[in-house]
């Protein structure tokens, strides 16, 4: 890999039903059959109560920002270019949590603590990724 490329994601048997699913145009996450939970990154078994018996759920895409870090040093050639950019941690109305980014915004000074968000599927080299954008639900 070129140290300019943007550094791939490891497909396996537990994360392909997520990769797959971006490349339909739907955000899943995992729920246990057993208490509930919903939960993100892929996992054997829940997090919440060690069960094995979990399921594929389509995310409504509907979200809100938990919080934030701007980058202004590139830690990877591959981002140099992107310089500021955003790290977020999402929250879905499902519940699960992942890291993202907050686009279409026109400076990260105007991220707010809980703002609503919805999701946007962007393609990153070979591969479809989740990014969430500012929405304004009324």
């Amino acid at each position: 890999m070129d140290s300019t490329e943007i550094p791939l994601p490891h497909i396996n048997s537990l994360t392909a039903p997520y990769w797959e699913s971006l490349k339909k145009g739907v955000l899943s996450y995992q729920c246990c059959a057993h208490c509930k939970h919903a939960f993100l990154p892929p996992r054997s078994e829940c997090p919440n109560c060690l069960q094995d018996n979990l399921s594929w759920k389509a995310a409504s895409g509907k979200a809100k920002l938990i919080s934030w870090v701007v980058f202004h040093i590139a830690y990877h050639k591959a981002f140099e270019s992107r310089l500021p950019y955003n790290v977020a941690v999402v929250e879905l109305e499902e519940g699960p949590r992942l890291l993202s980014n907050v686009i279409h915004i026109q400076d990260a000074e105007t991220l707010q603590i809980d703002q609503p968000l919805r999701l946007v599927i962007q393609q990153e080299g070979e591969f479809k990724v989740p990014r969430f954008e500012p929405f304004d639900p009324h």
